[in-house]
């Protein structure tokens, strides 16, 4: 049998989870799950409820003075969590 148009399964499941309406929440649960890995141990140790309402990632921080250093960088923090996903899943990240 010849092929003539082979196709990889990834896109094929790209397209197949784009089409369902399952891309964004499924991006959106490897950045919550990914938190650890891209911000440390140290922060991830502190680190309580992570949510995503709408485009902004909410994390609740459990040390006010680490809250407050990472306030600091949170447009770098939204940065490297999108390219951690390697797609536009937040605009903002707030700390509470």
């Amino acid at each position: 049998m010849e092929r003539h148009k082979s196709v990889p399964i990834t896109n094929l499941l790209d397209a197949w989870l784009r089409q369902e309406g399952l891309e964004t929440p499924l991006l959106q649960h490897r950045m919550i799950k990914g938190w650890p890995e891209v911000m440390g141990a140290t922060v991830a140790q502190y680190t309580g409820d992570i949510r995503i309402y709408g485009n902004v990632l909410r994390v609740q921080i459990k040390s006010p003075a680490l809250r407050q250093n990472l306030l600091m960088m949170r447009t770098e923090i939204a940065r490297k969590m999108n390219d951690y996903v390697k797609a536009q899943v937040i605009q903002e990240v707030t700390f509470y």
